[in-house]
């Protein structure tokens, strides 16, 4: 399912936080969306979805979520905040199970087609030995993998992830990554993010959008968009671009000699 953003603009207290943003996503594909503290890439995915006010066009799969009732956008995407909501004493299953909520009737109960999805849902993910665990008790590569769980329940076509890797390891940003891109190719999901670790971000999205004072200031493939001399315009860091066996681009700090 594509995308569509034309003239995209948002302000906050009255400051403009975004401003004139254009964006395509194809079908199927995978965009990440990168930039430096406060360019607007939260408020990118929140205005994309209809879950803050701005002005522009909005499409997705020619729908304007703007003008959908919520269960209505549930069902087109699922989307994960960058700090989600997870309650301590609740089950992987029962939170898992949330993500159904636009399919189950206004004062109805779960259906057993939905305690399927669920249960096939953890199954994909390796979190049925977990069902029963409350969150609490999970470790962060296994909460992460339960709030995906969630997002996936909703069997949206469209999956938007706010910085899925923040507070992980390498070895769980990894995982989280691999996961997201099979479930991508085996669903047929178009695929959103936004994401912090610039090499990650280059190494596994199909084409990144470079997000500067709530401009576009680059997109395309990630070897054009990753350059020695963006980074150093944009985030003020000095790096080594390097190609990977895959002709990806890999990021290495460079020290001042």
């Amino acid at each position: 399912m594509t995308i569509a953003l034309r003239g995209l603009g948002v302000e906050l207290d009255g400051r403009p936080v975004l401003r004139g943003v254009d964006l395509d996503v194809p079908a199927g594909s995978w965009t990440a969306v990168i930039g430096p503290n406060g360019a607007g890439k939260s408020t990118l995915l929140l205005a994309m979805l209809g879950l803050r006010p701005g002005r522009g066009a909005v499409a997705i799969g020619g729908r304007d979520p703007r003008a959908l009732r919520p269960r209505e956008r549930a069902r087109l995407v699922a989307y994960t905040p960058q700090r989600p909501q997870l309650p301590d004493g609740m089950t992987v299953f029962d939170y898992t199970l949330l993500g159904r909520a636009s399919y189950i009737p206004y004062l109805g109960r779960e259906s057993a087609r939905d305690r399927a999805v669920a249960a096939d849902v953890l199954e994909r993910l390796r979190l049925t030995e977990f069902a029963a665990r409350p969150l609490g008790r999970l470790s962060g590569g296994e909460r992460q993998r339960a709030v995906l769980a969630r997002a996936l329940a909703q069997q949206a076509p469209v999956l938007v992830l706010d910085e899925p890797t923040t507070a992980l390891d390498i070895g769980h940003q990894q995982q989280v990554m691999e996961l997201v891109d099979a479930l991508r190719r085996d669903d047929g999901l178009t695929v959103v993010t936004t994401i912090h670790d610039l090499t990650l971000a280059g190494q596994y999205a199909d084409a990144l959008v470079l997000l500067s004072d709530g401009r576009v200031a680059a997109s395309g493939r990630p070897a054009e968009v990753l350059t020695r001399e963006m980074i150093a315009e944009h985030f003020d860091a000095r790096v080594q671009v390097t190609e990977g066996p895959d002709g990806r681009p890999i990021l290495a700090p460079e020290r001042p000699r």
